[in-house]
């Protein structure tokens, strides 16, 4: 992250903004905590280990295994890509399309289970492209500030945290809320996920899918409800 642009990004970030950081997150811990418990055992919402399994595939000479941990690869940044494609700026603002993305997401994570419970790896793919438009749309709203599908960046900032207040320097309780927001959400989504495959199996998806839906559905009643307003501004 950078420090030096992050603290006035995250004082422009409205309470809703925050709450969707939460909820998303939550998702995510769901989802990749579905991918470990599953059959490939595979973390779904990051793409350090995959990418370390290509590499041990490549060295291996396993053509068919590193064709599968790229696909995965590919899957993610092609959702990347759709969020790119759709959202098409840096600044959080209103008629910009969050909520189909938000809705594409819920799409791709229902469309996995079927493929999922038959052990098809291309469910497994869906899902990692829904894990990627949804960290590259937060990525786009708030200028990079929020990371929902990964937690490195959030324990890097807590260590960097710790280490300023051991020698007495400030620390931004804004950027230390941010953390713990983000931290907390998607541990309560693996425990959360984690029982529900319990029961469930892979259709624990649907509970993702269902709360992306949901958001997409706050999001566009927000914007409904925000743009009169904006159009009193400039009349």
């Amino acid at each position: 992250m950078v420090f030096r642009s992050l603290p006035r990004m995250i004082s422009k970030l409205s309470r809703w903004v925050w709450i969707g950081a939460w909820a998303l997150a939550f998702v995510a811990g769901i989802v990749n905590v579905v991918g470990l418990l599953g059959f490939e055992h595979r973390a779904i919402t990051h793409l350090t280990g995959t990418t370390s399994m290509l590499a041990a595939a490549l060295a291996a000479g396993d053509g068919s295994a590193a064709l599968h941990f790229a696909a995965i690869i590919g899957a993610f940044v092609s959702g990347n890509v759709l969020s790119g494609y759709l959202i098409q700026d840096s600044i959080l603002q209103l008629g910009r399309r969050y909520g189909v993305a938000l809705l594409l997401e819920s799409v791709l994570l229902c469309a996995a289970v079927p493929l999922l419970n038959c052990s098809n790896s291309l469910g497994l793919y869906l899902a990692a492209c829904a894990c990627g438009l949804q960290n590259a749309m937060v990525s786009t709203y708030s200028g990079a500030v929020v990371r929902t599908t990964h937690l490195s960046g959030m324990f890097t900032d807590l260590g960097i945290f710790l280490g300023h207040a051991l020698r007495g320097l400030p620390v931004d309780r804004r950027r230390l809320q941010l953390c713990f927001i983000i931290i907390s959400a998607f541990l309560s989504g693996g425990i959360a996920g984690a029982i529900a495959f319990q029961h469930f199996a892979y259709a624990a998806l649907f509970i993702p899918g269902s709360l992306t839906a949901m958001t997409a559905l706050a999001y566009g009643i927000y914007e409904v409800r925000k743009l009169p307003r904006r159009r009193d501004r400039h009349s």
